[in-house]
């Protein structure tokens, strides 16, 4: 009899996803992929506004990530037009997927048969089959609709929530949680591109249940506008007094100081480098793997997908993984 694959969800959307699956997919490892519909922004919110769809631009980059094709029709896939005409800012895969979904009168449909035609090594799922909005309570209790809106408001984030709030998930998505070994949280956003999707009912209520190895892998810097001053011990509240439960089981942070040019540019963003307290982290039960994670590119910080790939892979547990 042949031996399964390991099977890894990761859940999230945002760029950290994409990179994330790009150094995951050259293990002998089965990717599925859970994927926010909250994004408003860009040329997703406009083909969501328009059209009345799940916005498919965090999707696209998944697919991308995940695809096995010739480097140049992945590159037209994620090309954006430059023009000062309608198609300004609209990037060719957001429109493939767009009509797509007109064609087959399905997001998920049109996301399997997109899937098929990039070649995709893995399952991308979306987190629902409709666009949600999300919306933020702050500290002075008012209230800010739109993931692309949120960051901007200027107040401490309370707490994150769905509209509708019972959106109900695809039964695939579950499916693939119960089946999981080990189950990835970010990198990420932690209010607009983590949980969102944990904030689905069902499959946050999954997620909390399962009983594969839950990880997550903690932001480098802290984000203006979501993240301000958080430490990676407030990054595991967040999501614990989101979903009313204790259910992480790793954490991944970022071993070493970030050189102090690049903080001073990150300074500019009202961005620095989030502490973290070991003892602290432990002290909740969690493993702690640290160890350095992140590398620059024109100055700007990009986690190490080879490196993050590797950490993962050695976390699966040993009677789902095999030995390379």
């Amino acid at each position: 009899m042949t031996k399964r694959k390991p099977r890894i969800v990761i859940v999230g959307g945002g760029t950290g996803l994409s990179v994330l699956i790009r150094g995951l997919k050259k293990y002998p490892v089965d990717i599925i992929a859970i994927v926010t519909v909250a994004d408003d922004g860009g040329s997703s919110g406009r083909l969501r506004d328009e059209l009345k769809i799940p916005p498919p631009g965090d999707v696209r980059n998944v697919l991308a990530a995940l695809s096995d094709v010739e480097p140049i029709l992945e590159e037209l896939f994620q090309h954006r037009f430059a023009t000062k005409g309608d198609l300004s800012g609209h990037a060719l895969g957001n429109l493939m997927l767009s009509a797509m979904t007109s064609i087959t009168g399905d997001f998920f449909h049109a996301i399997t048969e997109m899937s098929k035609v990039l070649n995709v090594r893995g399952r991308v799922i979306p987190a629902a089959n409709q666009s949600v909005v999300l919306k933020a309570e702050l500290e002075d209790e008012t209230i800010v609709a739109g993931e692309s809106k949120i960051p901007y408001s200027g107040k401490k984030i309370k707490r994150v929530f769905l509209s509708p709030e019972n959106v109900e998930p695809l039964n695939d998505a579950l499916v693939e949680i119960d089946r999981a070994d080990l189950i990835v949280l970010g990198p990420g956003s932690l209010y607009t591109s983590i949980l969102p999707n944990l904030l689905v009912p069902k499959i946050g209520q999954a997620i909390v249940s399962s009983r594969a190895k839950k990880v997550y892998i903690c932001n480098v810097m802290t984000q203006a506008g979501e993240t301000l001053d958080y430490t990676a011990t407030d990054h595991i509240n967040a999501l614990y007094s989101h979903m009313n439960a204790q259910f992480i089981n790793t954490i991944i942070i970022n071993e070493g100081n970030i050189p102090n040019h690049i903080l001073k540019r990150y300074s500019e963003e009202l961005a620095q480098q989030v502490k973290y307290d070991e003892q602290e982290l432990e002290n909740k039960g969690l493993q702690v793997v640290c160890e350095p994670i992140v590398l620059y590119e024109n100055d700007v910080i990009r986690h190490d997908t080879r490196k993050l790939a590797k950490i993962l892979y050695k976390l699966i547990p040993d009677n789902s993984r095999e030995k390379i």
